[in-house]
């Protein structure tokens, strides 16, 4: 049954992924779905390389054509020349 609710967990962050709504968030809950699934997969580093996707679109945020995008703005950083 854990397996059933983990596989939903994971539809549901993939959605969220996919549409770019939530992104933080999303990216945290994916991160954490697939360290949970290092000790429980074939491939280890599958896990560790998703994992890190998740943690790095987290910290990202979200792109220009994102749901984020359009509700909140996007942020974009300017670098200055010295």
């Amino acid at each position: 049954m854990q397996s059933a609710a983990l596989a939903a967990a994971t539809a549901g962050v993939a959605i969220l992924l996919f549409a770019g709504l939530w992104t933080p968030i999303a990216g945290s809950l994916a991160a954490l779905v697939e360290l949970r699934n290092i000790f429980s997969a074939d491939s280890p580093w599958t896990c560790i390389l998703l994992a890190a996707l998740g943690i790095a679109l987290a910290m990202i945020g979200p792109g220009a054509w994102s749901v984020d995008a359009h509700r909140f703005g996007w942020k974009r950083i300017d670098t200055q020349d010295r």
